[in-house]
């Protein structure tokens, strides 16, 4: 249970309707910390569902009769009162939202009859709630940079709420999981097949973060932006949706209005078109890819090295680049078209036979003219150097490249 509820805290915010002082401000600008966090929750915390996440975090169950169980010297009131009602000798199950187990509610509720309970209500307080620097108990502002990139993986299944019940045995083994609730593109479903009430949102997490958390940075954007959504392989743009300065209040979320085809993946781009003065944030989506593989994927590469290369460019008129095309970039992205008889992307791939290639799609290379191997090649290899390499000849050769695809 310490490690399920630990790893929840950083998953949060859990409501946009409660706040907390603001510590974080302070250590910047006066040097205080130290200070326990408070936060007050407005009218509509109590009215949205499990204070905005998709579902109660932690259910538990909780034995009416302690014959046997020693883990659990004594009943507290609170749970006392929940269990009046019940039927004699059987256990009753109790639930607590994200809120009730950032701000403690769920600690102090189940310490009287567990021993581990004042333990992690201990911890709670001394690494959480007396953090000089992070509240965890008030929704994330937008960090106080210049621009922010914020990236992430969506549509896979994530671990949102756990079902808990006493085993009889004792400390540290008198909890065992009897239930996980994940999430799943926009739905909820526990692992033992149910189907599960609550407010799931329009995409699921990345395996290990859930999307409520994922997804707060898109609050973080500008009062209009521009939403894009396109295959994350190459492409000619025919299958590109965009929709142009989509107005946004800060602080809330916003929702594309837009299909995908079930046989795709896809990244949804959110770009500031009329960005906060001084500041300018993106939030992209990829779709299908996890929490431990987002920096390892040759789709996410090829995206940041083309917007460091739109960044440095002398010529760009746009705070982003375009996602109207995406041709090959490497060896590995060109093959054979056989039904044409010639190497698909015929502007960017040729046919060169190596000593060794056993099928057409392995002498399907980037063009010479092209110059893109070498390059993405140092960009895989040696990131450390990239920034100068850019500014160099190299650099001269990539945007180049970049205007002869336009991709400005």
């Amino acid at each position: 249970m310490c490690n399920s509820f630990g790893s929840s805290l950083w998953m949060m915010p859990f409501s946009k309707y409660c706040r907390g002082d603001d510590v974080y401000w302070k250590h910047f600008s006066k040097g205080n910390g130290g200070v326990h966090h408070s936060y007050h929750c407005s009218e509509q915390e109590p009215h949205s569902n499990y204070s905005g996440w998709p579902t109660y975090i932690a259910n538990i169950e909780v034995p009416l009769v302690h014959a046997g169980y020693d883990a659990y010297p004594s009943l507290s009131e609170v749970t006392h009162e929940n269990l009046t009602n019940m039927e004699c000798g059987l256990p009753t199950q109790l639930s607590f939202s994200a809120r009730e187990t950032s701000d403690g509610t769920f600690f102090k509720a189940i310490e009287d009859y567990d021993p581990d309970g004042k333990r992690l209500s201990y911890q709670l307080n001394r690494l959480y709630h007396s953090d000089p620097v992070l509240n965890p108990l008030t929704p994330w502002d937008r960090p106080p940079i210049k621009t922010v990139f914020c990236i992430y993986g969506t549509d896979l299944k994530t671990e949102v709420g756990y079902y808990f019940a006493p085993s009889g045995k004792p400390y540290p083994d008198n909890w065992i999981i009897t239930d996980v609730i994940y999430e799943i593109e926009g739905s909820l479903i526990s692992r033992s097949g149910n189907l599960v009430d609550g407010d799931p949102g329009i995409a699921s997490g990345d395996e290990t973060v859930p999307y409520h958390s994922l997804s707060w940075c898109k609050s973080w954007l500008g009062p209009k932006v521009n939403i894009t959504r396109a295959p994350q392989v190459e492409h000619d743009g025919s299958d590109v949706q965009i929709d142009m300065n989509v107005e946004h209040n800060y602080g809330e979320d916003i929702i594309p209005n837009m299909t995908r085809s079930q046989r795709g993946k896809y990244i949804t781009y959110y770009e500031d078109s009329e960005s906060i003065p001084g500041k300018r944030t993106a939030v992209w989506e990829l779709d299908k890819v996890n929490h431990r593989n987002i920096v390892r994927s040759p789709v996410l590469m090829r995206e940041l090295w083309l917007q460091m290369l739109h960044d440095i460019h002398p010529n760009a008129k746009s705070s982003f680049v375009t996602k109207v095309k995406r041709g090959p970039l490497r060896h590995e992205d060109c093959y054979w078209d056989y039904g044409k008889a010639r190497c698909a992307w015929p502007e960017y791939c040729e046919y060169r036979y190596v000593f060794g290639d056993v099928h057409l799609g392995q002498s399907s290379v980037v063009s010479h003219h092209m110059q893109v191997s070498s390059i993405t090649h140092i960009f895989w290899q040696i990131p450390a150097i990239m920034g100068a390499l850019l500014l160099s000849g190299v650099g001269e050769t990539a945007r180049r490249i970049l205007e002869d695809s336009d991709n400005f």
